[in-house]
């Protein structure tokens, strides 16, 4: 893992030496090599959507957001059926977890995690800021439970996206209930909806006929929100129309984890056939889909072929994840 730096419009990494010792027990965020608990076997699919797979074209040629992300070329992947959560994973099923595993997350080990410094309370904005992106404070007590540090909590948002989870946190779950984080590739096959090459799950226009259909910033990003799509902070995980397969909000609202580790050229000769990322360590897993922090002046990433990452220990108020599992 490197020094914090800016990530986008998501946060700092996790420096090395910040992240807590393995400890001893079993049911612990962590280190690489903390073993995540056992859960059933079979996922629970009354909230997933079965996907026939088959081939569609990945990426974007399009010049209009960041080629050195890695975004292109256009190629076209082939992917078998699998099934994947209709939304991201919200703080009611995440409390199911914690409940039934006694799973704590990095953040509430480390005793921090990043906020944007507009959300918070004003006794708070003293939080460490990141020198490069001073709208992030690393804030002591913040975690998935008490999203904004001391004071806040999840009472009326239990319907929302969990947040403040880091890569690890949610293989965790993942496992727990039966599932997997999705490759990138199933990701955007996901978001895409059954549409070639749109922009959005939708379409090409980000507000077709002046309606708001995900949650991202409005105004001037990072002093001004207006809060014209109806949230600043994290919306509902289902507050938005789905795309032509049934999923909620792929973009805006969080960032999701993908499986995949990230590179910005692994792909241009990788495998076209149900592709899962480079094959070694590169320090940092994708992230896809943008957020409610996202602005076309600062972060255009709230498209379906946009990527960017994240160290697998990093956590923020603005990255939650959805699962997949295996058709059959």
């Amino acid at each position: 893992m490197n020094d914090p730096t800016p990530i986008s419009c998501c946060a700092a990494a996790r420096r090395p030496g910040q992240l807590p010792e393995p400890g001893t027990p079993p049911r612990t965020g962590g280190p690489e090599g903390t073993t995540p608990p056992q859960g059933t076997s079979l996922p629970d699919r009354t909230a997933m959507v079965r996907l026939d797979g088959g081939t569609f074209l990945m990426g974007t040629d399009a010049g209009d957001g960041y080629p050195a992300d890695g975004e292109g070329p256009v190629r076209e992947i082939r992917l078998d059926p699998f099934w994947i959560d209709v939304t991201t994973v919200t703080n009611a099923a995440f409390a199911a977890f914690t409940g039934a595993t006694g799973w704590v997350t990095v953040a509430e080990r480390l005793g921090t995690s990043f906020v944007f410094d507009g959300l918070l309370d004003a006794r708070l904005r003293s939080a460490p800021a990141v020198a490069a992106t001073p709208w992030w404070r690393d804030v002591r007590g913040a975690h998935w439970r008490n999203p904004e540090g001391p004071g806040s909590d999840i009472a009326d948002r239990m319907n929302h996206p969990v947040v403040h989870v880091t890569w690890r946190d949610a293989r965790a779950y993942a496992k727990w209930a039966g599932k997997r984080l999705p490759t990138e590739a199933e990701w955007e096959y996901a978001a895409r909806g059954g549409l070639v090459q749109a922009r959005y799950p939708w379409g090409n226009e980000r507000e077709p006929a002046g309606a708001h259909r995900m949650n991202v910033w409005q105004g001037e990003f990072p002093t001004r929100n207006t809060g014209a799509d109806g949230y600043v902070g994290t919306a509902p995980a289902d507050a938005f129309a789905p795309n032509g397969f049934g999923i909620h909000n792929a973009c805006g609202n969080v960032w999701e984890w993908c499986a995949d580790w990230f590179h910005p050229a692994w792909h241009v000769t990788g495998p076209r056939s149900n592709p899962t990322g480079p094959p070694s360590t590169t320090g940092r897993k994708a992230m896809r889909g943008g957020s409610y922090l996202c602005h076309e002046s600062y972060c255009f990433r709230y498209r379906v072929d946009a990527r960017s990452s994240n160290t697998p220990d990093s956590s923020a108020g603005n990255i939650g994840f959805r699962c997949v599992a295996a058709d059959g």
